[in-house]
């Protein structure tokens, strides 16, 4: 560390991560400071290693649209009067009116993404992207966190820092990604490297994803065979009822981090079904209509391997052999394929990797998650005064909200507010120290 140029300057906050959680953070530092004497502004600094914005890009398939309401974008669940929400996003795009035509209360996933790469660019000043956090170092008072750009490592001071890692790919054991092997967060990068229309796709997994993967390849490749192979008899769809969804309110949030650790595990169990290995059931119905129609026409196309599973993947060069057991019989056919996808979930990256030695402070439970106050901060035992939070990876304090955008917006809030409060708090202690010095 000390080997680095160091910025002398020390930040209340630098966020590592810049998807829509920590955008919504950079909103919410920006909104306040917008109002703030110069003495109470924050100031904070964001690191991205993408070269540019961009959320789940694999995955931004023509048609899609968003599970969650526009009304909770970046801002209006924290305060609906910012010009920094989806309708601000309308109006100044002069598509509002089109909008409120269209009679929807989710956009598609590529609008959804235009707007967040809208609200980036108005904070662009606060990001350094093409920058990677390698390592993170506390001291007594703060952190120093290295970051390498164009080769060039740097260390960069900070009173806080935010982790906002995203998810990474969820694989079957055993399972290796390849040239015909894919997961679906790469679905439209490798989908353009093929140099030829593929005959046959397998599509593994049996959430929302899958299901969107298998429509995207039985549309893309009218040629090509479809096969998708999951454990269930069928897709089963998601419970986005009004009683259902308020496990994504607000309130939800304290009320699950009050509870004890037993009914925390009945209310995850509850509710799965809203958000886990669940499809939407307008898709469940376009693919039935679809397998049905195909079976009137006597051209089966998509192919349903249900109550079944993938016991053997051999790669070659030109596809993939992939072995399918059919579970209520144990009868076991091949399926050659030009191309295997697992749309077989995501989950939360561990924000301790980039912690190195400073991950041994974070206190843990006693199966080995991290304890997490109210406010999103890693509890910590090593006696040094800057704050953790995490943003995401906390679904075992906070919740199913703890991860997904319903509660984003006032997330960021909570920690911007919090960091706040500490520094008022931290003030007149280090002032007295001047003083008597």
């Amino acid at each position: 560390m000390s080997a680095a140029p160091v910025d002398e300057e020390v930040h209340d906050i630098l966020g590592i991560g810049f998807g829509p959680s920590n955008l919504a953070l950079a909103i919410a530092i920006e909104e306040h400071n917008g109002t703030a004497p110069e003495a109470d502004r924050l100031d904070g600094v964001f690191f991205e290693r993408q070269e540019a914005f961009g959320w789940h890009q694999g995955m931004l398939i023509e048609g899609t649209t968003m599970q969650v309401s526009f009304l909770k974008d970046l801002v209006t669940m924290r305060n609906p009067a910012s010009d920094f929400s989806f309708l601000a996003y309308l109006h100044d795009k002069q598509r509002l009116v089109d909008f409120i035509n269209h009679k929807t209360m989710f956009p598609t996933r590529v609008e959804y993404h235009d707007y967040l790469e809208w609200a980036a660019a108005r904070v662009a000043d606060a990001v350094r992207y093409d920058s990677e956090v390698v390592e993170v170092h506390p001291t007594r008072d703060h952190f120093e966190v290295a970051v390498r750009h164009g080769g060039r490592l740097t260390v960069h001071r900070a009173r806080n820092i935010v982790l906002a890692v995203g998810l990474e790919a969820s694989l079957p054991d055993g399972a290796q990604l390849g040239d015909r092997v894919w997961h679906n967060l790469d679905l439209l990068h490798r989908v353009g490297e093929l140099t030829a229309a593929p005959r046959r796709c397998t599509v593994v997994g049996a959430g929302q994803s899958a299901a969107e993967v298998t429509e995207y390849l039985h549309r893309t490749f009218p040629e090509a065979e479809v096969c998708s192979v999951f454990s269930r008899y069928g897709f089963s769809p998601a419970d986005d009822s009004p009683f259902a969804n308020r496990i994504f309110d607000p309130q939800a949030v304290d009320d699950f981090y009050t509870a004890s650790p037993e009914v925390r595990r009945s209310l995850l169990d509850y509710h799965r079904n809203t958000n886990y290995s669940v499809v939407d059931l307008d898709l469940i119905e376009q693919l039935y209509a679809r397998a049905y129609q195909e079976k009137v026409q006597g051209k089966q196309r998509l192919r349903i391997f249900n109550a079944s599973r993938v016991t053997d993947v051999a790669a070659r060069t030109d596809g993939v052999a992939v072995t399918v057991e059919f579970l209520p019989s144990g009868d076991r056919s091949v399926l050659e394929s030009d191309v295997l996808v697992y749309a077989t979930g995501c989950r939360p990256r561990d924000p301790f990797r980039l912690l190195g030695e400073t991950a041994r402070h974070c206190a843990r439970d006693d199966h080995g998650q991290p304890q997490v106050e109210r406010d999103y901060r890693v509890r910590t035992t090593g006696g040094f005064q800057g704050g953790i939070y995490l943003q995401g990876g906390t679904e075992h304090t906070h919740g199913l909200t703890s991860s997904l955008l319903s509660n984003g917006a006032v997330r960021a809030g909570e920690i911007r507010d919090s960091v706040l409060a500490r520094r008022r708090v931290a003030r007149p202690a280090r002032d007295y120290v001047l003083t008597r010095s």
